[in-house]
């Protein structure tokens, strides 16, 4: 409840308009989008945001921030992005976005919390004392995790593997939440973006294919069925295609179920100034149930943002623990 009275509070400076003046769209879009700066509220019209520097490649390297684009030669199009003012061509874009400082900024803390949790067992004999602090936070999470998804998914070679399924997990929980925290360096949103899981879905297709045995690729391009399938080939297509689906289903099931979740708070939010115009009655009623309705999708998103890092690894162990099995008569 007090997360839920922290976004409306943290938004309602910034939404105090009449519903005619009222955007929807450019409400939610401009909150689940990614920006050249990082907008934090508005107060009497006037807009408080962090400037995030703009970095591009056109003959030559070009750093400035968004308010000083056009002394630059440099203007945002139809869909926020920068262009040449006078060719309105795309120039090389590396620019710190909202969503690069978050990916930045989740990073580190995702590198830090793994180090002090290192940091506590390097001092302390495991055998004697029981974890404290943040290494009792973690262990139980990441032995679940090894013990009853990874090594179970993935077979004898789990150790290999249990580093990068591991790394995911967190990378992915971290990002989700810091992704419903709403004030600065929260409300990025970072797991929303199909850049973001189609990296990430990357990375599991290199540690399928690349660490697959023979018997995997054996199954893909000469696979056990009648020599006609194989002949056409008919077969091999397919599992080909296979092999591109499986990433793709994951880079999609993350971001869609994120991009969703965000979508949906944001909309309930927005009913209390759509209906603004109402009269109070109404404007009062429909804030009381998008009070009852936002605690709820918060309570739901924070489950929706462990499960999709559960779901996440658990099928990236899954296709590695495919692309290691052994045939049966040499497991018998």
């Amino acid at each position: 409840m007090k997360r839920w009275l922290l976004i409306v509070l943290f938004l309602l400076p910034s939404l105090c308009v009449s519903a005619e003046e009222f955007d929807m769209t450019k409400f939610i879009f401009g909150h689940i989008g990614d920006a050249y700066e990082w907008h934090i509220t508005e107060i009497r019209g006037r807009e408080i945001s962090i400037p995030l520097p703009c970095i591009v490649i056109d003959h030559g390297v070009h750093v400035f921030t968004l308010h000083h684009a056009a002394e630059h030669g440099y203007t945002l199009n139809a869909d926020g992005k920068l262009v040449n003012a006078a060719t309105g061509a795309r120039p090389i874009d590396i620019s710190i976005t909202k969503n690069v400082l978050g990916l930045i900024f989740n990073s580190i803390l995702l590198v830090l919390l793994i180090l002090l949790c290192a940091r506590w067992y390097r001092r302390h004999d495991v055998l004697k004392e029981k974890p404290t602090g943040l290494a009792a936070l973690l262990e139980p999470v990441i032995v679940m995790i090894e013990q009853d998804v990874i090594k179970d998914a993935v077979g004898p070679e789990y150790r290999r593997f249990s580093p990068y399924l591991l790394t995911a997990f967190f990378f992915i929980l971290i990002n989700n939440l810091m992704g419903i925290f709403p004030v600065f360096p929260g409300g990025a949103n970072i797991t929303g973006n199909i850049a973001v899981t189609g990296v990430m879905a990357l990375f599991t297709f290199a540690m399928v294919n690349v660490f697959g045995n023979k018997h995997y690729w054996k199954d893909i391009l000469w696979p056990d069925v009648p020599l006609f399938l194989k002949a056409i080939p008919i077969m091999p297509i397919i599992e080909i295609l296979g092999m591109f689906t499986k990433p793709f289903s994951l880079m999609i099931r993350l971001f869609a179920n994120m991009l969703a979740g965000h979508i949906m708070l944001l909309s309930v939010i927005a009913l209390i100034f759509l209906t603004a115009a109402l009269g109070p009655v109404l404007n009062g009623s429909m804030t009381l149930v998008a009070a009852v309705f936002g605690v709820f999708l918060d309570c739901l998103e924070v489950l929706v943002a462990f499960l999709q890092a559960y779901v996440f690894t658990m099928l990236s162990a899954v296709f590695i623990g495919l692309a290691h099995q052994q045939p049966e008569h040499e497991t018998n």
